[in-house]
């Protein structure tokens, strides 16, 4: 429950700090005192967005501060620990929101900033709030199935319908693609088939096509090498008289006849040595090497008619022929593929329909469970609004079932709410028959017995007796009182017969004395209250009468 609320700089609250008890509390004022001011700020620390000028006029920043005892709250408690945000005191949890002039905003859970997403699941947990405006959303068909589901507990059951179906929907969908793919690979295997028996049939290796060309280029010139290769050992020492080797023979023959030990002949005796040397090593070389060149025109048929075929199939595909390698492992993963789509198809086929009938069984837990809790609902909502004076009133949670072929993300049928306002009509939708007051009646109604199957230990009304004065708003005040017995109860009224019901009364008022707009909020003795409750009643002055039926309601209401 909520223990403590403290507003710093919010609207026109400048210091607000209340603490609240168990049972109901109401809270009145005057019209524009700015009895919502209080709700407003819980919304904000529980996670709503933030109005640009929320923050108070004059002030940098606003902060609120909201404390819950959580002693009695495990699935709370359970939440926090999951997320790693317990309290040194594992029975409190505080949630604090800052604002700043400028727009900013940070949310905190027990001193940990958290995103507004995180502090709203959060919240789901500790506080339900039931608008003004609630009976405005009893017109939309999607609230309908919203509120069947909560007061039959099966909001699980529901989300586990909801994924069964996105399951099966993205399954269905795979299937439809792979399909059409089916069909397409049919007009697609056949030539695929014929360009990967083609390109395997060459199969082209990595490096193969720059080995081919540098053979090719040897090959091809073999003859002009082996010519070339002839003639220069004639020159340097196969030929006749005046081969290299001979003439430098003949030199140093010469120098040995000049009878000279000069240094200079000495030296040139010496590289001519080195000269000859040299060139009997490179005859001996290059003879080893025209002993390896082979005139083989039938491999160099071979390899020219290799790279012919690499170069017709690389055209032929419009890619370089380096790149063929790789072109043929494209296609074979292609026709592999291919060859595949039937026995995808097939598994897929089982998948789609396992999917089907899982998301079947638990449409039909979920039907089974909507048309019974749709049969007690109609029962409870039906005594609530004879309770409320409609007594003539016959209202009925439809279910319209749907084929399974059409099953939704909803469920196996659609839900609507139906009423009767007068004896021998027909039933129809809310948006049709009820009139302002009355949908105000029927939405009090759904609200006060859903909110009696609810785990939220705060339940929160704001304004929810609007249009409903005289006996009904007092059978509004016994049955807001009656849920403050299991739940504590936040009510904001400007009916006295409501107020009165109050185990605990907030009285909110507002003050210019300084020149600036301020609220404030505060409890109000008995005495006080009795006042208050005069002041509900009307007119332009409060007399004893006044009092003393104020003293009555409250005295009753207690």
């Amino acid at each position: 429950m909520l223990t403590l609320l403290s507003i710093r700089n919010y609207a026109i609250v400048s210091s607000l700090d209340l603490e609240l008890k168990n049972g109901m509390t109401v809270v009145s004022g005057e019209t524009g005192a700015g009895k919502s001011i209080m709700l407003d700020a819980l919304g904000l620390a529980l996670g709503k967005r933030a109005e640009s000028d929320a923050v108070r006029t004059g002030a940098k920043r606003a902060e609120i501060s909201a404390v819950f005892d959580i002693s009695k709250l495990t699935e709370a408690q359970q939440w926090l620990e999951s997320h790693e945000l317990e309290a040194e005191d594992e029975n409190e949890c505080l949630l604090r929101r800052t604002l700043t002039d400028d727009g900013r905003s940070r949310a905190y859970i027990n001193g940990h900033p958290c995103p507004l997403a995180r502090v709203r699941e959060l919240g789901e947990l500790l506080v339900d709030i039931h608008g003004q405006h609630e009976h405005q959303r009893l017109l939309k068909r999607d609230y309908h199935r919203q509120l069947l589901d909560a007061f039959a507990q099966s909001e699980e059951l529901a989300a586990e319908v909801r994924s069964l179906y996105q399951s099966w929907q993205a399954k269905s969908q795979e299937l439809v693609r792979l399909q059409s793919l089916s069909e397409e690979a049919n007009a697609q295997l056949q030539l695929l088939s014929y360009q990967t028996e083609e390109i395997n049939r060459l199969n082209p290796e990595s490096g193969e096509l720059e080995t081919l060309e540098q053979e090719q280029k040897e090959l091809a010139n073999a003859g002009a090498i082996l010519q070339r290769g002839q003639q220069i050992n004639q020159l340097l020492g196969d030929g006749d008289a005046e081969h290299a080797s001979a003439l430098l023979n003949h030199a140093l023959q010469l120098l040995q006849q000049m009878e000279s030990n000069h240094p200079a002949l000495t030296q040139t005796t010496e590289m001519l040595n080195t000269a000859l040397i040299q060139v009997e090593e490179a005859q001996r070389e290059l003879d080893h090497y025209l002993q390896g060149i082979d005139l083989n025109p039938e491999r160099l048929y071979e390899v020219e008619a290799r790279l012919t075929a690499i170069y017709d199939l690389a055209r032929k595909h419009r890619v370089a022929p380096e790149q063929l390698p790789e072109l043929m492992e494209t296609l074979n993963t292609q026709l592999a593929e291919l060859s595949h789509v039937d026995e995808d198809l097939e598994h897929l086929e089982a998948e789609v329909s396992a999917a089907n009938e899982a998301l079947l069984v638990s449409a039909r837990k979920l039907s089974k469970l909507r048309d019974s809790s749709a049969s007690n609902l109609n029962k409870q909502v039906n005594q609530q609004l004879e309770m409320l004076g409609m007594s003539s009133a016959r209202f009925f949670a439809q279910l319209s079932p749907v084929d399974a072929k059409h099953i939704s993300a909803q469920g196996l049928e659609e839900v609507e709410f139906l009423i009767s306002t007068n004896s021998g009509q027909s039933a129809k939708p809310l948006a049709r028959i009820a009139s302002g007051g009355e949908l105000s009646r029927i939405s009090l109604a759904i609200q006060v017995v859903t909110a009696q199957i609810t785990d939220t230990p705060t339940l929160i009304f704001d304004e929810v007796d609007v249009g409903i004065g005289g006996g009904i708003a007092e059978v509004v005040g016994r049955l807001l009182r009656q849920l403050g017995k299991r739940a504590q109860v936040l009510c904001v009224t400007h009916q006295p017969q409501v107020a009165s019901q109050g185990n605990q009364h907030l009285f909110v008022s507002k003050n210019a004395d300084t020149g600036i707009t301020e609220t404030r909020i505060a409890a109000l003795t008995e005495n006080q209250r009795v006042n208050e409750v005069a002041r509900m009643l009307g007119g332009l002055e409060i007399t004893e009468k006044t009092l003393d039926h104020a003293r009555e309601m409250l005295d009753t209401g207690i």
